[in-house]
């Protein structure tokens, strides 16, 4: 099994994963840092790199937020007591802030997902955003801002 050095964002955070498909599925109005709830299998995964965030979600119910469907693989090493790689995850917020996102979530129509997973000072942590979904034009117009400002920077070159 190749390792791969994770990526390095600021001093002290190790980037593991990043939902790059999110962006450009929703339009992002309001990002956080989040605790993870991770049981030791899973943190080893996480450190050598596999996890996967595509479909996956938050939800809250009954005043916690809970993060479905992120894939985090099986430990290699460990030959019993391996966790599933798809159960839904308790995510650590303060309370205050769990209710402003229920608040949010409900009259707003915004919805909570997942963005990246990292470590920050050897704890594991998820940045996750408030997010309203793109309508088909909307995401047709972002890619062509993207690619004139691409084709302006290779101009400028």
């Amino acid at each position: 099994m190749k390792r791969t050095a994770p990526k390095t964002t600021s001093p002290g955070t190790k980037l593991v994963c990043q939902n790059k498909k999110a962006r450009h599925d929703y339009f992002i109005v309001e990002e956080m840092e989040a605790g993870l709830v991770l049981k030791g299998t899973e943190v080893k995964s996480l450190r050598l790199g596999r996890a996967n965030l595509k479909d996956s979600y938050a939800k809250i119910q009954k005043g916690e937020v809970w993060v479905h469907n992120a894939h985090i693989a099986e430990y290699p090493f460990s030959h019993y007591g391996n966790h599933d790689p798809t159960r839904p995850r308790k995510l650590l917020l303060h309370a205050s802030e769990i209710k402003r996102l229920i608040g949010k979530t409900q009259k707003s129509g915004l919805t909570l997902i997942p963005l990246s997973i990292y470590f920050s000072h050897g704890k594991a942590k998820m940045k996750v955003a408030l997010a309203r979904g793109k309508k088909k034009y909307d995401k047709r117009e972002s890619i062509k801002r993207r690619d004139q400002k691409r084709d302006m920077e290779r101009e400028m070159k």
